[in-house]
């Protein structure tokens, strides 16, 4: 009888945990909101109080990224996001090219219970990759969308971590998630802003079907060019200078990774390089004014 009550203990303590795992719709949403209101607090009073999200974020690191251009490790220096070994499962969405199925609006209550986790390694290390150990219960693919990232601005489908969560956020409709997430990077409203569109569709969507139909209309239909502002510096794409002669350009790193160097306000551990970056765009008006100047005297 004694082996009975021991098992019959067991049972019941699976069935509390299991339980206990399951969070309400209105639980998430209320804590939610409590890490909104966090995150708009002064930095000081964040940092006796970090903001802590509603649903668990997660990240397998390959190690492939330069540390200081990856927004994923970014994200774990300030504790939004917890670090995953390789065999370690995770019982949330997982965005990995193993998936068969894409994000939908239906992955809503997955995201909400259990959370959402990322595979950050290169692009170009794709074929190296041991996805076989970063396994859980829902891998999903993530629709057409476009990078805003420095590195891969413009670039179809090459996101960075945090444009992958952030999407996921905003196609399940949390996409107060993905504007917490994305504000710790400067270029970070570019991306929502350059897939405003497209994610509204994808959100609105109620199967799967009707998430291909919208990917295939959007990247068939014609679009105009956005406008570039050379002195932009937050927009995540390449500026230059107008006096200068262009040459062919550089091949750039392929990498799932964008520079890490601006960052926010939040983070004073950034190595200086979107510094150096404004110091040039300011030297580059300097020139440009100085020529005019010139043209004016000449005349």
């Amino acid at each position: 009888m004694g082996r009975k009550k021991q098992g019959q203990f067991e049972s019941k303590g699976k069935e509390k945990r299991h339980k206990m795992k399951g969070k309400s719709m209105e639980q998430f949403t209320e804590e939610m909101q409590c890490a909104l209101e966090a995150s708009l607090l002064p930095r000081e009073d964040r940092e006796a109080a970090p903001v802590k999200l509603p649903c668990p974020l997660a990240m397998w690191d390959l190690g492939h990224c330069d540390p200081k251009r990856c927004t994923g490790r970014k994200l774990v220096r300030k504790g939004l996001v917890r670090g995953l070994r390789l065999n370690q499962r995770f019982s949330g969405l997982i965005l990995s090219p193993m998936g068969t199925k894409y994000v939908t609006p239906a992955d809503r209550t997955i995201v909400a219970q259990n959370g959402l986790a990322v595979i950050d390694c290169s692009w170009a290390k794709l074929e190296e990759t041991p996805f076989s150990k970063m396994v859980g219960s829902h891998p999903r693919l993530l629709p057409y969308l476009v990078a805003a990232n420095p590195v891969n601005y413009g670039k179809p489908c090459k996101l960075s971590c945090v444009e992958a969560f952030a999407a996921t956020f905003c196609i399940v409709g949390f996409q107060e998630l993905a504007v917490l997430l994305l504000n710790k990077f400067k270029w970070g409203a570019g991306f929502l802003e350059l897939n405003k569109v497209i994610l509204a569709r994808y959100a609105a969507c109620s199967s799967e079907e009707e998430m291909l139909s919208a990917e295939k209309e959007y990247i068939a239909a014609p679009r105009e060019e956005e406008p570039f502002d050379p002195f932009d510096v937050d927009s995540g794409r390449e500026s230059c200078s107008l006096n200068r002669p262009q040459g062919p350009p550089e091949e750039e790193e392929d990498s799932s990774e964008e520079e890490d160097a601006d960052d926010d306000d939040d983070d004073d551990d950034g190595d200086g390089v979107e510094e150096d970056k404004e110091d040039d765009d300011d030297d580059d008006k300097g020139e440009i004014i100085k020529n005019k100047a010139e043209d004016g005297e000449d005349k």
